[in-house]
């Protein structure tokens, strides 16, 4: 398993939020979370991908599993989201992502 996947769970709540959010932030699996979003991203190759077509990939998560990701491998400079953007199911844009290989500039 690599070491820079994991996000440590203090930075998942606030200081002043009730003992529930410290307990839920230390029961989730950010290192497996953050790799299998990883790993999905970079199967997309250059095309990319975009936040619809993981949350169809891991149906069988809950929604902020998914999404609470990106910013964490964005920020570890495992994933570039943008410049560019598809329309999704629903209609609005979404910022497309890439593995850190497959960056593209903005215009």
């Amino acid at each position: 398993m690599n070491e820079q996947y994991g996000t440590d769970p203090t930075e998942l709540y606030r200081a002043e939020d009730p003992d529930t959010s410290a307990e839920a932030a230390h029961s989730v699996d950010t290192s497996y979370l953050e790799r299998v979003v990883h790993e999905a991203v970079a199967a997309s190759g250059a095309a990319g991908c975009i936040s619809a077509d993981l949350l169809v990939k891991f149906s069988y998560l809950p929604y902020s599993s998914v999404t609470a990701r990106f910013s964490a491998l964005e920020r570890k400079g495992f994933i570039t989201c943008g410049p560019d953007k598809r329309v999704g199911p629903s209609g609005r844009k979404q910022r497309v992502m890439r593995a850190g290989e497959h960056k593209v500039s903005p215009a």
